[in-house]
């Protein structure tokens, strides 16, 4: 390469200094063109280098130096020149200064406190991710995992005097606060564009984990909690709540009522949090004091330092919210806005209640007299928390089904000065509704983000070089798979739908072992390790029903909706009330029991939750009720700081 390059500029200067001749320059081109395909071969030569001798902690690597990453926005404010005066404005803007709400006090051991044990450490520091970008401190999760592996007893020793003094060292309050645009949205010269990532101490996220998972199983037994809450909670995630929204929704369709959805956005919750509301909130409930202690020692006397080009990384204090990058900063914000449920004349539930820490989903039937007004009772209740409850991303849904002679309506509904207007597809959770709950424009949108991501993925292995097969292996099962299986809990494809979803997947499995074009489908799933697509969508599908009939129905509102004949590890139940309306129907649209086979006819129709135990009945076997309760126990084990077998809610209570 240096000796192309000395060739290329000593050809040039002497085309310059004989006055271009067109024989010079002509030599001058031919050096300048060799020098150059050469750059290129030596770059394609290293990047095919990289990706042949690439490793499962490396291949990921290759994705940032493919496609690169945008260069970072800088703030520009009004009135704002300075880094010191760019600084306050920011923390200004996300931090409004308040007056300390809580002073430092002498502490004293609270002798109701359960000590911390040394399984709650290893539990707390199990899923903590070695690639985590740490705080202040620098110190990564990996190096803690190290520690406690070599002294199991150190962690402990530190951590145990702050569980019984109910205490959060000030040491531990200090993060870092990463400044970054939002996507998409262009800078109009206000902080509104940007965000900022909290990035806490990673020591102090384990206290914060140990004490997350204390404080929810208190919320779950004094009632804190609203049933219909899926969202920010330890084993529950999106399908949960979409099956619950589905079952509620088909549930009032069969009852033959009109039923529509208003998705309610929901602006500042994690900053307007108010630590001496919210620790009033947790007395009222009779929470043990060493958790309401601990809590408002975590939300007071709090320091961040942001982070920017030419910021001056000073630390200044908030009072105000809760850190969006802490563990247990979503429950607490789910505590402290309790979801308001609204009821008709009759015993129809109007608001399902919130789903999510910053969604409220509403589900509204037809026959009532004015369901405006029960979502003006929702958004009166949200106010006085100080958010604002319609944010820009409120939407409205009519649903419908394909059996309907009448059109789907195009009614609006006025809340609060602001007029909603009905929409053919609303993306929630990540899934896409239509009136009629139809699975196939989501998956549609899912098999284009995977092909999307298919094209970037082929150009780090091209026919014959590239990666190995065992990386493009994990590629294809850590990164296409879950974008294109991305709510098969929950939806099932149709006949159509599931072929194109198998073409695309047998393009993945070609390109994993570089098969022939010619090669048969069924022997790229054998040679490329990748099981067919069908097999992978029904085992999703058994895993997650397996999920639901063996969590607490306290917990889990998909188990609590299940029929009355399945066994559960507890006889908590939700109201019955659409049940009951689909049974007062004909013959036709009855429910499906436990007990009762799968009618063949098609002129029975049944709940879709209620068919889910029949998917599980050959993994039960005869004996389904023992089995179901030791699996439930089991992933139960989770959720305590102690093994607690045969302990109820209510012991549970008086306990912590």
């Amino acid at each position: 390469m240096s000796i192309l390059r000395k060739a290329y500029n000593s050809a040039l200067r002497v085309a310059k200094r004989d006055g271009f001749d067109a024989g010079l320059l002509a030599s001058a081109r031919a050096a300048r063109s060799a020098y150059f395909k050469a750059i290129k071969k030596a770059k394609r030569a290293h990047w095919s280098s990289f990706l042949a001798s690439a490793t499962p902690q490396t291949v990921w690597t290759s994705k940032t130096f493919a496609i690169g990453r945008p260069p970072p926005c800088f703030p520009e404010l009004p009135g704002a020149s300075t880094p010191p005066e760019l600084n306050k404005a920011l923390l200004h803007h996300f931090f409004p200064s308040q007056p300390p709400r809580f002073t430092d006090t002498i502490r004293l051991a609270f002798g109701e406190c359960l000590p911390l044990v040394a399984d709650e450490v290893s539990r707390a520091l199990a899923p903590s991710s070695p690639s985590s970008a740490p705080g202040p401190e620098a110190i990564p999760n990996s190096v803690w995992k190290r520690v406690h592996r070599v002294a199991p007893h150190l962690i402990h020793d530190v951590l145990a005097p702050l569980v019984v003094y109910g205490s959060h060292l000030l040491t531990l309050k200090r993060a870092d606060g990463i400044v970054i645009d939002k996507p998409g949205k262009p800078s109009d010269a206000s902080p509104s564009p940007f965000h900022i990532i909290v990035l806490l101490q990673t020591f102090s996220k384990t206290l914060k984990t140990i004490m997350n998972s204390r404080l929810s199983c208190v919320a779950w037994a004094t009632g804190l909690l609203n049933p219909h809450q899926c969202g920010s909670l330890a084993g529950l995630s999106a399908s949960e709540a979409v099956t619950t929204l589905t079952r509620e929704v088909n549930t009032l369709q069969m009852a033959g009522r009109k039923v529509s959805a208003l998705f309610l956005d929901i602006k500042g919750s994690f900053e307007n949090l108010n630590a001496a509301t919210l620790c009033g909130l947790l007395r009222a409930k009779g929470v043990n004091p060493y958790l309401v202690s601990w809590t408002k020692s975590f939300l007071s006397g709090r320091s961040y330092r942001l982070l920017y080009q030419a910021s001056p990384k000073v630390f200044a204090q908030v009072w105000v919210g809760t850190p969006q990058g802490s563990p247990v900063s979503p429950l607490l914000v789910v505590i402290y806005f309790p979801a308001s449920t609204a009821r008709s004349h009759g015993s129809l539930p109007l608001l399902s209640g919130r789903l999510q820490s910053d969604r409220i989903l509403c589900v509204i039937s037809a026959q009532p007299p004015d369901p405006t007004e029960a979502v003006c009772q929702a958004e009166g209740q949200r106010g006085q928390a100080g958010c604002r409850l319609l944010g820009p991303k409120t939407e409205l849904i009519h649903w419908g089904t394909n059996r309907d002679r009448d059109p789907i309506s195009n009614a609006l509904i006025h809340l609060d000065g602001s007029v909603f207007t009905p929409k053919g597809e609303v993306r929630w959770l990540g899934y896409w509704f239509t009136p009629s709950i139809s699975t196939t424009p989501h998956l549609v949108k899912r098999l284009t983000k995977a092909q999307a991501a298919f094209v970037v993925v082929k150009g780090h292995s091209p026919p014959g070089i590239g990666l190995r097969p065992f990386l493009c292996h994990r590629v294809a099962s850590s990164v296409l798979f879950p974008i294109l299986t991305y709510s098969a809990d929950a939806f099932l494809p149709t006949v159509h739908m599931t072929r194109k979803l198998s073409a695309f997947w047998h393009k993945v499995q070609r390109w994993t072992t570089n098969s022939f074009i010619s090669t048969p489908p069924d022997i790229l799933a054998i040679e490329a390790c990748l099981p067919p697509l069908e097999l992978l969508l029904i085992y999703k599908r058994q895993l997650a029903h397996l999920r639901v009939l063996c969590s607490p129905p306290e917990i889990n509102p998909i188990a609590a909706r299940l029929p009355p004949s399945v066994p559960t590890p507890s006889v908590h139940c939700h109201s019955p009330d659409p049940m009951a309306l689909t049974a007062k129907n004909a013959g036709s649209r009855l429910p499906l029991l436990w007990t009762q086979p799968r009618p063949h006819s098609k002129n029975r129709a049944h709940l879709p939750l209620d068919a889910l135990p029949h998917s599980m009945l050959f993994l039960l076997g005869p004996d389904g009720l023992d089995a179901l309760r030791l699996i439930s126990q089991h992933l139960l084990s989770n959720f305590y700081p102690e093994p607690l077998p045969g302990c109820s809610y209510p012991q549970l209570k008086l306990k912590c």
